[in-house]
């Protein structure tokens, strides 16, 4: 397993394009391939706007679209080692306020069906210096 000093993940400046879906948004910001998983998840609570001693569950989605359980640092390691194999080097997450009843079961309010690639148009908010912004498109 390479280290998270691996010289692929620094390809893009060092830094790893994160996609946080949560409530119907896609929070979009960049981290760095070294950040440890409490730093993660106080970011993540940040940008959703959840009080730091909220309970949290995090998903990323595999290369076949399996959704797979952040909770600990090697899982995060082997997620941003996962990610900067892709061509565009971005982790997606989704982001639940709860924690499932067991290990192994889903997040209450979580549905196979958010994990489909274009199954819902999500709303797309960018992250950049603390402040969230949507962009838009002026040619249309």
């Amino acid at each position: 397993m390479p280290s998270r000093t691996d010289p692929k993940m620094d390809r893009s400046g060092g830094r790893v394009r994160l996609k946080a879906h949560y409530g119907g948004d896609i929070l979009i910001t960049s981290v760095d391939p070294t950040t440890t998983f409490q730093d993660l998840c106080e970011e993540v609570r940040d940008m959703c706007g959840l009080h730091q001693q909220h309970p949290l569950t995090l998903k990323w989605v595999d290369s076949e679209g399996d959704p797979c359980t952040v909770s600990s640092q090697m899982e995060l390691e082997e997620a941003f080692r996962l990610a900067c194999q892709g061509r565009d080097e971005v982790l997606i997450i989704h982001v639940f306020p709860s924690i499932p009843e067991q290990p192994g079961m889903p997040c209450p309010g979580e549905d196979k069906s958010i994990y489909r690639r274009g199954a819902r148009r999500w709303r797309k908010l960018y992250r950049a210096n603390g402040h969230l912004f949507q962009a838009k498109r002026f040619n249309r």
